[in-house]
């Protein structure tokens, strides 16, 4: 059975910090393309961080860079994402998701597995 779990959600306050991890079994995904995603409050789901199988590629969105880092275990099956100088708009449901593309990593279509998410508060 395939199980991505994520753990390390929390509260935080406004410039804070925070690192959610991912832990995927049931099969090997030392191939697959991992991700996070997020959903807030009255939004739809949208791409938070992704990085392709061997670490290659990683692909941030736009409002994230230079604040987040995505990062994968050496055997391939965990993700983490550490997230620096949080916003109170950052309040989500974030999810590590599994999928085999490369290409247009930012499309939650595009990923197989999900997780049950983990809820980010960040508190102005």
């Amino acid at each position: 059975q395939v199980q991505l779990v994520e753990s390390g959600g929390g509260q935080v306050q406004t410039g804070g910090s925070l690192r959610v991890s991912c832990a995927a079994s049931g099969r090997t995904f030392g191939s697959y393309t991992m991700g996070w995603f997020r959903t807030a409050p009255g939004k739809e789901r949208e791409i938070v961080a992704a990085i392709s199988w061997n670490g290659g590629i990683r692909y941030y969105a736009e409002s994230v860079k230079g604040r987040f880092t995505i990062s994968r275990g050496v055997a391939r099956n965990t993700v983490s994402l550490q997230m620096n100088s949080l916003k109170p708009e950052e309040t989500a449901v974030y999810y590590c998701a599994a999928g085999t593309s490369t290409f247009s990593m930012e499309k939650p279509e595009l990923y197989d597995y999900w997780g049950q998410g983990t809820q980010v508060t960040v508190s102005s």
